[in-house]
């Protein structure tokens, strides 16, 4: 029997405004990543966030990115390592503060955006990010894009690890994401990125846009919060792959 995780980027609105339907989200998955004030989010969309994922048993983790609210996050900022690991820790650290006034615990982290995908490509970014989760507390692990520098990282500093596959993003032969601004970046089609998912989960090979499949490992499935028809693509998912006998589970259990 095989078990997998279903996680999503969630709280990633602020003020007045919401983006996606997170409560709709939150009702399908079983690990949440939250935003911690960089890209997006804010103190009440923070704790609400958790409230409603520690009410329904969803895991929650960080979901930490650059200090760039006009560009989502989705822009590299020049910055050192060390800048970087400070301004993570920050985010970090704020969302934990939040999860223990709504009576809940950041299991993980994992980066966001931009900020994912340097660190995929750079061991200085991927150490930083991984020496900074692992000062804040020895409780906390880290979810990382599968076949990346930051999973490297990790594993080489004893930090705990679990993998990540994308149900609603392309991939390069690099075993990298396609670029969002390139044909083939979204997978708009539940049909279709159900039946990739199950094709991967019985092969261990991801289909590429450029070439052969790329050999990759998984403990959770990421749909994104903020795509179009977010809820009816991570319900699909989950039915569809339930059908075949697969449980959903989360990869770290949530906090009573």
């Amino acid at each position: 029997m095989l078990t997998i995780d279903l996680n999503s980027d969630l709280g990633e609105g602020y003020g007045p405004w919401s983006m996606g339907d997170d409560a709709g989200v939150l009702s399908v998955v079983t690990s949440a990543n939250i935003a911690c004030g960089g890209h997006a989010g804010d103190p009440e969309t923070m704790f609400e966030t958790l409230q409603k994922a520690h009410k329904l048993g969803v895991s929650v983790g960080a979901h930490p990115g650059y200090q760039d609210r006009e560009g989502f996050g989705r822009r590299v900022i020049p910055m050192k390592p060390d800048a970087i690991g400070t301004m993570i820790a920050a985010q970090i650290g704020a969302l934990m503060g939040v999860a223990f006034l709504a009576g809940t615990e950041v299991r993980y982290v994992k980066p966001h955006g931009a900020l994912a995908n340097l660190a995929a490509d750079r061991r200085d970014v991927a150490d930083a990010i991984v020496d900074a989760v692992a000062k804040i507390s020895k409780n906390l692990a880290i979810l990382a894009i599968s076949g990346t520098e930051l999973e490297i990282s990790a594993r080489a500093s004893g930090v705990p690890v679990f993998s990540e596959i994308f149900a609603d993003r392309g991939y390069l032969a690099t075993g990298r994401l396609v670029p969002r601004d390139r044909d083939g970046a979204m997978i708009h089609d539940p049909k279709a990125a159900s039946q990739r998912l199950l094709d991967f989960l019985k092969t261990g090979l991801m289909p590429v846009i450029d070439g052969d499949p790329v050999r990759l490992a998984a403990h959770s499935i990421c749909v994104h919060g903020d795509s179009p028809g977010a809820v009816a693509m991570a319900q699909h998912i989950r039915d569809r792959l339930k059908a075949e006998g697969i449980v959903f589970s989360a990869f770290l259990p949530p906090q009573p």
